[in-house]
């Protein structure tokens, strides 16, 4: 009945569907939760834009892939300029001369890398093997305890020593006055929400939702050529090798009669016995001038099979796992895989949209 079956509603089974239908490929959506969208699905609450799966801000540096994703929607202007909170004190994201101010009472860049340097010299690392020599090794002891240890460890649930150094070399640190997270040419949120923006994809695709792919797995797989999956890699293959492992989350929202909760759209808690990770206040992401205000607290947590698994844990430990998987593959033609759970890494949007378009190129060929 159908050249595809897409399991995932999200970003990157959105594109594959709105490309394969150019194609002349009939396509079936289907998704179990009850809304399209995958993780940046955004839920508009009286005039607020509400990102209920975490914060989502869209960035490149490629025209092409900004031209792409703008062809669905307009996009507002938004820079991510994130602040972090530890005992009290105010601290900007990324590390930059506003931080270095903060914590050393400094001016000048070569003031802060003098600083820098000294932590460095003192930690005596040379070739960082794990997230906490790499982070020191970035920006010293005395930000990496203040604004880096806590946080990293709520977030992946281990010791920074444990988690590998790849993690944090995305961590910006810049020696100017600037707040702008990404420094990406392209940057923005869709100002009619993201939702809005996969709705445009799937036009004229079927789409069923509240669709549990294996409760009914050997009906769907009758129903189309290929498949492709874009939730866990290792539960399409029932766990034979074992879990791949993950970190959940759990978001909590509270409406607040007032006009302006915490001045930012993002706000990191650094200290460890703080719960949450950070407060997202949804109404700055696309202000329309709205007299209340809707905060989320995002707690990280440990994952289990009954929990949704947001990020995956790339450690030297679980890459080969995953590797075992993916030599799986080669051998079935009748699954594809995408997405950050189909293929077991962290992927921003941007990369999201590349893979995407990679894939469909290869099935077209």
């Amino acid at each position: 009945m159908y050249d595809y079956i897409i399991v995932g509603a999200g970003l990157f089974g959105s594109i594959f569907a709105y490309e394969m239908k150019k194609q002349g490929k009939k396509c079936l959506v289907i998704d179990k939760r009850n809304h399209i969208g995958g993780n940046i699905y955004t839920e508009n609450i009286s005039g607020i834009d509400i990102h209920k799966y975490g914060a989502h801000i869209f960035h490149t540096n490629k025209k092409e892939i900004w031209e792409y994703i703008n062809q669905f929607g307009e996009f507002n202007n938004y820079i991510n300029s994130p602040i972090a909170i530890y005992k009290g004190e105010v601290y900007n994201l990324p590390f930059n001369m506003n931080t270095f101010s903060k914590i050393w009472k400094i001016i000048t860049p070569e003031q802060a890398r003098i600083k820098i340097e000294v932590d460095l010299k003192e930690s005596n690392i040379t070739n960082p093997t794990n997230l906490e020599e790499q982070a020191i090794s970035l920006v010293g002891k005395t930000i990496y305890k203040k604004l880096v240890k806590g946080y990293t460890e709520k977030q992946w649930g281990k010791k920074c020593k444990e988690l590998p150094a790849d993690i944090i070399k995305r961590l910006p640190v810049r020696y100017t006055y600037d707040n702008n997270y990404f420094k990406d040419k392209y940057q923005g949120i869709p100002i009619d929400g993201y939702t809005k923006i996969i709705e445009r994809m799937l036009e004229g695709i079927e789409v069923r939702l509240n669709c549990d792919y294996f409760k009914h797995r050997e009906i769907y797989d009758k129903l189309a050529k290929k498949i492709l999956f874009t939730g866990q890699i290792d539960k399409y293959y029932n766990y034979c090798f074992g879990e791949l492992e993950y970190r959940s989350l759990k978001f909590e929202n509270k409406w607040l009669d007032i006009d302006n909760f915490q001045g930012n759209a993002v706000v990191n808690y650094t200290e460890k016995k703080v719960p949450y990770t950070r407060i997202i206040e949804h109404k700055h992401f696309n202000d329309r001038g709205i007299k209340n205000t809707i905060i989320t607290y995002e707690y990280p947590l440990k994952w289990d099979r009954e929990k949704e698994p947001y990020y995956p844990i790339n450690n030297e430990k679980n890459n080969n796992l995953y590797d075992k998987y993916r030599q799986l593959i080669k051998r079935d033609d009748k699954v594809i895989f995408g997405g950050r759970l189909g293929l077991y890494k962290y992927l921003d949007m941007d990369k999201t949209i590349e893979e995407a378009l990679k894939l469909v190129k290869s099935e077209v060929v």
